[in-house]
């Protein structure tokens, strides 16, 4: 099996990766070996197959799911092109998604009944709970905010939100799988933490959250 012989090491080995990739070795969906079947296959250590997945990763070749591993998500890199599109529909959605939802998370501070915090708070939980794969992870987030939308009780808004969920949704599960990683600790944190503004009937830190959040989405 061939082996790493030129620098950068992390380059080569993506390219390895890859073009066992096109050969058909993992299909569409499947999960590739880990880091310690890898190294020794390339001829390289730990840290730089790391690299190489995440090169293929920002790629949209490779999708890294916590907890599972990590899976072929492409049978090849997309275009440069295709990929600016791409990144350009995801940000117009999320600057979509700052003027629904950081206006919402403020009224819903304001305005939710104990019953609409209870229903955000189970959203909440169920949110966390779905790590594995991305669709039923961004599935379960829209639901985690459109709860949130409810709690609003603003019926545009939430016509609104619901009208764009089907773009919204592709658009996530897109940015997920160029980023190559979801359900990280410090994201259910910033989720967490608008839950507790919210809980707190405290609408200006709710938005903040929301916004902040959101604009990370956006720089990823």
């Amino acid at each position: 099996m061939a082996q790493v012989t030129r620098t950068p090491l992390a380059e080569q080995a993506a390219d390895l990766l890859l073009a066992r990739i096109r050969a058909g070795e993992w299909p569409l969906g499947a999960k590739i070996p880990g880091e310690n079947t890898l190294g020794p296959q390339l001829g390289v250590g730990r840290s730089t197959v790391r690299e190489a997945i995440r090169r293929l990763a920002g790629q949209g070749v490779l999708a890294t799911r916590q907890g599972s591993g990590v899976f072929v998500a492409a049978l090849d890199i997309v275009e440069d092109w295709s990929t600016s599109l791409q990144r350009a529909d995801i940000d117009s959605v999320i600057e979509a998604r700052i003027a629904i939802e950081v206006e919402a998370a403020a009224l819903a501070a304001e305005r939710r009944s104990p019953a609409d915090l209870r229903a955000i708070m189970r959203a909440a939980d169920e949110r966390a709970a779905q790590c594995n794969r991305i669709e039923a992870y961004v599935d379960a987030d829209i639901a985690f905010h459109r709860a949130i939308i409810a709690g609003a009780h603003n019926s545009i808004l939430l016509d609104l939100f619901d009208s764009f969920t089907p773009r919204s949704r592709q658009a996530m599960i897109d940015l997920l799988r160029l980023s190559g990683e979801f359900a990280t600790d410090a994201d259910q944190r910033t989720h967490l933490d608008i839950v507790g503004a919210i809980a707190d009937r405290d609408g200006r830190k709710a938005a903040i959250l929301a916004r902040e959040h959101l604009l990370t989405l956006k720089m990823r």
